[in-house]
């Protein structure tokens, strides 16, 4: 599927909904013009339905030719529109643009209502033979209104929605971290070239490489899911996952990091103690930066700078984005879509669980299950029968699940709703005008050959602090995640291949 053409596929399911749901109201208009036996109502309903049907109706065939013309040349431009998938996108997350769209669907409204009133008045008001009672035109004229109004209601809804979510405040307006010609990918062996030889350079074509990426090997994105209710003295980022994908070839790696990681590395530059890391556990690193503003320079706010640079250090990648959602949006997110599927290969049993939402004894039975947004956090929270690793391992499951049950059409019904979930939820340094290239690196990601590595004792363990922390092994993490994005996951483990996030759900 080429990359823009996620934005055709939304508008073409959005219209094909529209078109089903229209075509209904407009039968509805005609029944009901029909049993008025007024040709008038007839008129207007068929115009109201098609511009230029009502008149052809009313033998007025030069008028109707140019109500049609009309038709026609809207049909035209929204087909070439169409045509554009990555315009589209761009359009869709445009202040500007979404406004002209509120404008030229009132436009277009006016366009419709003059149609339908021009051919009642070409056939006149007068009752016919048999007509029946004046209340019969009143319900008539009410199906015909509701013809001509539900649609562009409807669209302006989705359109107000969307321009209030992107007009947030959510997004920033700038990108600090767009940087042309960047590799970040792992760092390999350099070579210099011998005296009055040119420098070997790899060209980059519209072919091999979508350049609203500008050049960079790999787009690594952290995702953090944030505690910070009732009982919490900050904010803690309990979930830390780091997606890295090849955006030609869509290519995939989800790391998964402990949030009992203590004495992480941090870049040269960050921090106040003299270890150079972080000697808490990981996930008061966020707030670490909102305590020491100045000692994670960088160009988002302190807290970013710090989990972005921590998480970066940990797995020698650099964090170009991160996005932080709360636990109460992660309900409304997953309740938005109507809930999860997800397999469960084991029963999950909490006898006191904390919430949000749910409270006391919860129980999440093995097998096919539905899970609403409470309890498809649950899932990805409770560890009293396992350990923080097998949650890390639910998590992914869980992010997998929603991924892939997030079709274009269930996408457009929610998101007005999921949208304004994200308002209040959501926080992220994803800049507004590269929103569109997220939204086309989409149909790139196979989750089924995604490759999962979680950051574990068995593996990674090297020693303990004197409060009986988890000290990790940074530098061989390093080494496997190279590994791993350089296509050799099974140096790194047996089975870490395609297939090892599905498998690893349990």
């Amino acid at each position: 599927m080429p990359t823009v053409s996620i934005a055709r596929q939304l508008v073409i399911e959005w219209l094909r909904g529209a078109s089903i749901a229209y075509g209904a109201l407009a039968l509805i208009a005609l029944v009901a013009a029909y049993f008025t036996q007024r040709k008038s109502a007839m008129a207007a309903a068929l115009s109201a339905a098609v511009p230029g049907a009502g008149q052809w109706y009313a033998k007025a065939r030069y008028r109707a030719v140019q109500f049609v013309a009309i038709d026609i040349s809207l049909i035209l431009l929204a087909y070439l529109g169409l045509q554009d998938g990555a315009a589209l996108l761009r359009a869709a997350f445009t202040p500007s643009a979404l406004i002209l769209a509120m404008i030229a669907s009132l436009v277009l409204l006016g366009f419709r209502i003059w149609s339908a009133y021009d051919a009642f008045m070409l056939v006149g008001t007068e009752a016919v033979p048999g007509a029946r009672p004046a209340p019969l035109l009143i319900g008539a004229v009410a199906a015909i209104a509701l013809l001509l109004a539900t649609p562009h209601a409807v669209f302006g809804y989705y359109d107000v929605a969307h321009y209030n979510f992107i007009t947030s405040g959510v997004f920033i307006t700038d990108d600090p971290a767009a940087t042309p010609a960047t590799t970040t990918g792992p760092a390999g062996p350099t070579t210099t070239p011998a005296p009055g030889t040119p420098a070997a350079t790899t060209p980059i074509t519209a072919a091999t490489r979508p350049p609203i990426w500008d050049g960079v090997e790999r787009l690594n994105l952290l995702f953090l899911g944030a505690d910070a209710g009732e009982g919490r003295r900050n904010i803690r980022t309990d979930t830390m996952i780091v997606v890295s994908i090849d955006p030609v070839s869509g290519e995939t790696a989800m790391f998964s990091v402990p949030r009992n990681y203590a004495q992480a590395p941090l870049p040269a530059g960050h921090g106040v103690w003299d270890c150079a890391c972080f000697p808490q556990l990981l996930n008061d690193l966020y707030f670490a930066g909102i305590q020491h503003p100045d000692a994670f320079p960088g160009p988002g706010t302190a807290s970013e700078n710090a989990v972005k640079g921590g998480l970066g250090e940990i797995l020698g990648l650099e964090i170009h984005y991160y996005a932080m959602v709360d636990l109460a949006g992660f309900i409304g997110v997953v309740d938005a879509l109507g809930g999860v599927e997800i397999t469960i290969p084991t029963e999950i049993v909490e006898p006191s669980y904390g919430g949000p939402v749910l409270e006391g004894l919860v129980v999440i039975e093995a097998g096919d299950q539905l899970l609403d947004g409470a309890h498809a956090l649950a899932y990805s929270r409770i560890r009293s029968q396992s350990s923080d690793y097998a949650r890390m391992n639910r998590q992914r499951c869980v992010v997998k699940a929603v991924i892939d049950q997030s079709e274009p059409f269930e996408l457009l019904r929610a998101l007005p709703g999921i949208e304004n979930i994200l308002m209040s939820s959501l926080q992220t340094d994803i800049p507004l005008s590269r929103l569109p290239d997220f939204v086309t690196l989409l149909p790139r990601i196979d989750t089924n050959e995604l490759v999962a590595l979680s950051i574990t004792p068995a593996e990674y363990l090297t020693g303990f602090t004197e409060r009986g922390q988890n000290i990790y092994d940074a530098e061989l993490i390093r080494e496997h995640v190279a590994l791993i994005l350089a296509g050799q996951p099974e140096a790194v483990a047996p089975g870490l291949g395609s297939g090892s996030l599905i498998e690893a759900c349990t």
